[in-house]
């Protein structure tokens, strides 16, 4: 931390507040260092320094960082981006140590010292002093001599599967009669520790190889948004491997001032990550957009990389704007994996912000059948993204280990701070919302009912029409080893309806999560359709079909209210651009049908992110008293941008690149921003165009050199204020 960082005065106070509670302040930035002697005397210190010669003297340490040796193959840290030895817990590595003599082993005594923070304390595992052994013990700090040659040695070193995870400073420190010689210190040697996913001990291991590099080694991946029955997805750029990343991450941990002792637990770990990964209440990595407004910061929709954000936050030690549920989970993705927790960004559609975790959604309707905005609190996202990670749970009953969600994104707070789990996934499957963390909020999340109520003119509300299959309709995460997407929604909750999935909610309700009632059934005398295009593309007109059927033997008069918003992918609505009431007398077991026109121009000026529009038709029959309401959601369609590349990727040789983009909308798009990623840069390269005329193509190249081998992408995304979350993607194979 240097010393103009914005956290210094909570330092100070800090340092100052522990007085007389405890002897030393809380342990808990692993940036922090104490100082550590050269040499430490025994007994009192003579006038003059001692004659050192005839003892062993450290002249060297290979610590064998580099990505060709074998510490980082063995260790699957080969592919970091950093100049310091990365180790997973639990595992042995090697290091090489030069004396200025051939060790003898009967005569010469030495030992490895590592140390964390500030206040190392051997009680904490903060300071660990690791002695020379025949042997190592499984699930200790432990070294052995493994070969000898000349005055060169070889130490095999091994850290406990339950090792805090952090940058250590090592030292090597050796007896001689007058006190122990250490060596200097040197930031090279310093070694970091990683959860260890191939340790069986650890609590993160995961015994499955494809797994592992899928949710630890990818670097890529994609996420699922739109709607369950029109999924779109885009690409992006993890980047848990590149340089300063691992850094960052500590220094997040840092920032949240989470004691070093603890961070051995991915259970702690991942809570703590869970609230610094948004800026809420912490002053976390990213700060929570919803309404359109992104000035002075980056839309959500323009990022393609975690790297830039984590970056931007580690170098200014500032919040970054802006962040929505799937940056807030991608960031959060590419740190699980980065600290060696596995980890997957999971998409469910059809997502309830339930505020009061009572199992209901609800709708207020008035007495003309319009959405009440003031009274309706709840709402039902398009989607939502949050994160499993994959670790055993010690605090839970047997059963509950596995994939655990985690959520980043603001909704509500938990223990006082705006974070969500790690909840197991099985214990929500079960209705086991007693378990922690967070269980009843995602709960519900993926098992609400809709319930739509009627205001009266007195302000009471008389319940309406209740849907159970409206939430948690569809929940995906990536397939392994490919692009395609995987259905996990069968380990999230049962069939509808079926005797489990009743058993489930009847012990979450035991377990105190409130439920309304159903309506009592009643004849359904008419009901109600509504029909919208599957694909509209995005500057076109289409209908809304409205279908009423009487099934009942008497004429009846029907009156249907169509309101139709442009709204955020939360739901909540940004502004009206259509309302229509509808009055029908039916005929007894007849069909009455309209449409309902919508044109490019109501809704063009007014699109937000993502381009959806919410409509919510609801119908009233005068002889019954019936009340019908339906709710469709329309995305409209936009066009990607078309990347191809001109010639092969070859390693070392500039290549282009070429960037082709057609404006969909009847007005021209101004001061338009592309933003492109995978450059092998770690910022991402920006183009800059003042105009794009209507139903303009504009071509663009981008020169570049590829420094790495094997397939990458290279991901662009186009930005301006009438138009977002346009995205193209290109994958190429270096040579």
């Amino acid at each position: 931390m240097s010393a103009s960082s914005p956290d210094d005065s909570n330092s100070r106070r800090a340092l100052a507040s522990y007085v007389g509670r405890r002897i030393t302040p809380s342990n808990n930035s692993n940036a922090e260092e104490n100082e550590v002697l050269d040499f430490e005397y025994f007994g009192l210190t003579p006038r003059g320094p001692p004659n050192l010669e005839d003892f062993l003297e450290v002249w060297s340490v290979d610590v064998h960082q580099n990505p060709d040796d074998i510490n980082k193959k063995q260790h699957h840290t080969e592919l970091y981006d950093c100049r310091n030895l990365i180790v997973r817990r639990g595992q042995p590595f090697q290091i090489t140590i030069t004396f200025n003599r051939a060790y003898n082993s009967g005569k010469d005594k030495f030992w490895v010292e590592f140390l964390i923070g500030r206040y190392p304390d051997i009680t904490k595992q903060t300071y660990v002093p690791v002695y020379i052994q025949e042997q190592l013990e499984k699930g200790k700090w432990g070294a052995m001599v493994t070969s000898t040659r000349a005055n060169t040695l070889s130490l095999s070193v091994v850290s406990p599967p339950h090792c805090i995870v952090g940058r250590f400073r090592m030292y090597f420190a050796v007896m001689t009669p007058y006190g122990i010689r250490r060596t200097a210190r040197d930031p090279d040697t310093d070694i970091y520790v990683i959860f260890n996913p191939w340790c069986r001990e650890d609590m993160v291991y995961l015994d499955n190889e494809a797994e592992n590099e899928e949710y630890v080694l990818n670097d890529a991946g994609r996420i699922y948004y739109g709607k369950f029955t029109e999924i779109t997805s885009r690409p992006w750029i993890f980047g848990q491997f590149e340089r300063d990343i691992l850094d960052s991450c500590i220094y997040m941990l840092d920032r949240a001032r989470m004691p070093l002792q603890t961070r051995s637990c991915p259970i702690k770990v991942s809570r703590v990550a869970s609230a610094m990964i948004n800026a809420k209440d912490d002053a976390g990595v990213l700060v929570g957009c919803w309404d359109g407004k992104y000035a002075n910061g980056v839309a959500p929709t323009a990022w393609n990389s975690s790297v830039e954000i984590l970056l931007q936050y580690f170098q200014t030690q500032l919040p970054v704007c802006y962040g929505q549920c799937w940056v807030f989970a991608a960031v959060f993705n590419t740190v699980l994996r980065c600290l060696g927790i596995p980890a997957r960004l999971v998409t469910n559609f059809s997502s309830a912000h339930d505020n009061d975790a009572n199992l209901t959604t609800d709708i207020i309707l008035d007495e003309n059948g319009k959405k009440d905005m003031n009274l309706t609190k709840d709402s039902i996202w398009n989607y939502h993204c949050w994160n499993e990670c994959w670790m055993s749970r010690y605090d839970l009953p047997p059963g509950y280990d596995g994939w655990q969600v985690v959520d980043a994104t603001p909704q509500e707070t938990s223990e006082g701070m705006f974070r969500c789990g790690p909840a197991s996934v099985n214990a929500i499957k079960h209705g086991q919302v007693y378990l922690p963390y967070d269980a009843p909020f995602i709960y519900a999340e993926v098992n609400s009912d809709v319930v739509y109520w009627n205001r009266q003119k007195d302000g009471s509300l008389i319940k309406g029409d209740v849907k159970t299959d409206e939430v948690g309709m569809l929940i995906l995460t990536q397939e392994i080893g490919s692009n395609d997407r995987k259905d996990i929604t069968d380990q999230y909750k049962y069939p509808e309806g079926s005797q489990a999935d009743r058993a489930a909610q009847d012990t979450a309700i035991q377990y105190g999560v409130k439920k309304e009632e159903a309506v009592a059934e009643t004849a359904v005398d008419a009901t109600l359709n509504v029909h919208v295009p599957e694909k509209v593309l995005l500057g076109t007109n289409f209908d809304v079909g409205i279908e009423l059927k009487n099934n009942s033997s008497e004429k009846q008069h029907m009156t249907v209210h169509l309101n139709g918003c442009v709204v955020f992918y939360t739901g909540v609505p940004k502004i009206q651009i259509k309302d229509k009431t509808i009055k029908a007398s039916v005929e007894p077991h007849q069909v009455y049908q309209a449409q309902v026109k919508i044109k490019s121009k109501d809704y063009e000026d007014h699109l937000v992110e993502q381009s959806i529009l919410h409509f919510l038709v609801s119908g009233h029959v005068a002889e019954t008293g019936q009340t019908l309401a339906v709710q469709k959601t329309v995305i409209l369609q936009i066009p990607k941008l078309n990347l191809k590349a001109e010639g092969p990727a070859v390693y070392g040789r500039e290549m282009i690149i070429v960037i082709e983009f057609t404006n969909p909308l009847k007005k021209p798009l101004e001061e338009v921003i592309l933003r492109i990623d995978g450059l092998d840069t770690q910022k991402p390269k920006l183009k800059i165009f003042s105009s794009i005329p209507e139903s303009a193509t504009f071509t663009t190249k981008e020169w570049f050199v590829p420094w790495r081998r094997g397939i990458r992408k290279v991901i662009a995304s186009l930005d301006c204020k009438a138009l977002k979350q346009v995205v193209g993607e290109l994958e190429l194979n270096v040579i």
